[in-house]
């Protein structure tokens, strides 16, 4: 994973005319506005079926459903992405240091990851994602998609 995303260019770049012509209003306000949406409201914050999550805009593979666990904060929860699939980027909105995570193919908004939180989790990260930045890609009984 990268540390500065703003610098890095994206394989997949489209204008924001095409961007809204393949993303719902909602899925554009928050993967290309870097919007967020309300707790709990989300599809996958409470999905735990197995599979791999991708990029609502890109359809690049980002999280294993392995990865995915309860968290109680109202989005998905994941503690570590698919290998080079997300970038980090630092965020100083609202007078706070974050740290913004974006998907590597596009540049789309993810959501954020924090640190040190006390979760049993073996990277002791969270990343706080909107469940419209995702795609489920479900897993069948035999292990195909």
């Amino acid at each position: 994973m990268s540390s500065d995303a703003e610098s890095f260019e994206f394989p997949v770049q489209k204008t924001d005319s095409e961007w809204r012509a393949v993303l719902s209003r909602e899925q554009f306000r928050i993967v290309r506005q870097k919007g967020t949406e309300a707790p709990h409201s989300g599809e996958y914050d409470k999905t735990f079926r197995t599979g791999t999550y991708n990029c609502v805009a890109c359809d690049a593979p980002l999280y294993k459903s392995a990865t995915k666990f309860k968290s109680g904060c109202g989005w998905p929860a994941f503690f570590d992405g698919i290998p080079g699939a997300i970038k980090r980027n630092e965020d100083t909105t609202f007078g706070i240091m974050r740290t913004e995570i974006v998907c590597a193919n596009c540049g789309g908004h993810l959501g954020h990851v924090f640190k040190g939180e006390g979760f049993d989790t073996p990277t002791d990260e969270r990343h706080c994602v909107n469940s419209v930045s995702l795609k489920l890609r479900e897993e069948k009984a035999d292990g195909k998609k």
